[in-house]
């Protein structure tokens, strides 16, 4: 087990690095922070350098792996660090020097038991990507196929267990100070940061999710996810079909190739809507660098070492919330959070509407180039404070990713209006989930289930509920008053009744 004072260095020395690169400045300054943490961030930035500009995400690429997945999921919370650092944070793209070759096929090579060119003719030794937790090789497979190698750095795996659990001990001790803090629920930030990084690190995992979001998907055209080669698929090492494409963040590229950024904003907002909402299992790093555009204009995702799942019904809350702002229904979108539970039961439903309209109203009709993310952030964060609204782990991922998709669409086409584009597709899937040919089949196949539930049932019951016997069943009893007496004469009587019971049964047997 770690020491306290091992946890209490590295905080020491990450919090330098934070300090030097200005990031500390809004916990310094903001009043909701503890005395005690704003002490400490003060002594953390003595005799530094600080710009006046704060650096974020250079501050967590300094510090390593585990300390840019923590950025990236800040990125997703700025009721708790603040508008300006979580814009900063999501310019994280884990760019990283590359490791160097021999590292690399050495990794490879022990991975699989073989070497590395009884698994590839070809193998580029400069990696088209370096990433904080693997790189990217291009190379071709002994049949001749043209693939892409993703493989672990060496020793990031024993780095992450190792920073995770300081991670976990200053949460704790942060919680324990109680009031806002405590509300944001420090501890399951680093849960599910942990859980969401450890199937990062086993590529296996990723080349599954991979592989399960490709067959959800198929029925959506224009959006395709490369083949998995599982026969070079390992915890360490992923190899998946190649693709040639123009990242979608190179715009001027994507027009003179003569695609439509209009459609192809729409096209990746509504695939998103589907995973999310109709799959419930969700590519949740669609940042710029992991999408492309193919020759023919479709979209081509990569990278889906983190995926987000939603259950159904949670799915139907979110739909409903969606829909109910985008047509400004705002008493409904009220009602599903105290169903859901995410707001205490003792607030009034119709004071949450009415915040909620407050927020609500000034976004409807207008293209996202007219509205203040920053004013709209700010207006539910302070509706989360007055309501008592904790934060909800579950949806994390699905606010990083919605974030992320509003940034790429809005790329392509700066006057994309976000409800209208979705709009259509929320109606659709809630008509098909909510309208009353759906209701009839969810009913038939809820009662058909407790049909074939049925026979284990019964012979559960007969389990604690045997068949009568072949003895008589008892003569009714008598009911007799009892004699009310003190826990004196009550222990006297009991044993006074013992003796006697014992003495005729006895009688009775002999």
């Amino acid at each position: 087990m770690t020491s306290h004072a091992t946890h209490l260095w590295r905080l020491l020395t990450w919090g330098r690095t934070l300090a030097r690169h200005g990031a500390l400045r809004g916990i310094e300054r903001d009043p909701m922070t503890p005395v005690a943490v704003r002490r400490l961030a003060r002594i953390a930035r003595f005799g530094a350098r600080v710009p006046k500009q704060p650096r974020y995400a250079e501050a967590f690429e300094s510090i390593g792996p585990a300390a840019i997945k923590l950025g990236q999921t800040l990125a997703t919370r700025p009721d708790l660090v603040g508008d300006e650092a979580a814009k900063d944070l999501l310019r994280l793209q884990d760019a990283l020097p590359p490791v160097p070759f021999d590292l690399i096929r050495k990794q490879i090579e022990q991975s699989f038991g073989r070497p590395l060119e009884a698994l590839y003719s070809h193998f580029d030794e400069v990696p088209v990507g370096a990433a904080s937790i693997a790189q990217v090789h291009r190379a071709t497979t002994i049949q001749g196929r043209d693939v892409a190698v993703k493989v672990l750095r060496p020793g990031v795996i024993e780095q992450f267990n190792r920073d995770i659990v300081t991670y976990e001990w200053a949460a704790a001790h942060l919680e324990q100070l109680g009031g806002e803090v405590a509300r944001l629920r420090p501890r399951l930030v680093i849960a599910n940061l942990k859980r969401w990084t450890a199937r990062e690190l086993d590529l296996r995992r990723e080349a599954a999710s991979s592989s399960e979001l490709a067959e959800a998907m198929q029925a959506e055209p224009g959006y395709t996810i490369p083949e998995i080669d599982w026969d070079r698929t390992s915890g360490r090492v992923m190899t998946m079909e190649w693709i040639d494409g123009i990242k979608i963040a190179d715009r001027a590229a994507i027009v003179a190739a003569g695609h439509d950024t209009k459609a192809i904003a729409a096209r990746l907002v509504n695939a998103f809507l589907r995973q999310a909402i109709a799959e419930g299992f969700f590519h949740a790093d669609m940042h710029q660098g992991n999408l492309f555009v193919k020759a023919n204009g479709d979209i081509v995702a990569i990278d889906f070492g983190i995926m987000g799942r939603i259950d159904r019904r949670a799915r139907m809350w979110l739909a409903e919330i969606l829909y109910g702002l985008i047509t400004g229904n705002y008493r409904r979108v009220a009602e599903i959070h105290f169903e859901a539970q995410y707001v205490p039961a003792h607030h009034n439903v119709a004071e949450f509407a009415t915040a909620l309209r407050a927020v609500g109203e000034p976004m409807r009709g207008k293209p996202v180039s007219e509205l203040s993310v920053g004013g709209m952030l700010d207006g539910l964060f302070a509706i989360t404070r007055d309501f008592d609204m904790q934060t909800q782990p579950h949806l994390l991922l699905l606010q990083k990713t919605m974030v992320m998709v509003e940034g790429v669409a809005t790329a392509l086409d700066p006057d994309i209006n976000m409800w209208e584009t979705s709009g259509p597709y929320v109606k659709e899937w809630l008509r098909t989930e909510l309208g009353p040919e759906a209701k009839a089949a969810d009913t038939l196949i809820e009662n058909w289930r407790t049909l074939q539930r049925l026979p284990d049932l019964v012979r559960r019951i007969e389990e604690h509920y045997p068949a009568k016997g072949a003895a008589p069943l008892p003569p009714p009893l008598t009911e007799i008053k009892l004699i009310g007496m003190g826990s004196g004469w009550k222990y006297g009587a009991v044993a006074v009744f013992a003796a006697a019971g014992g003495a005729l049964l006895t009688f009775l047997l002999s």
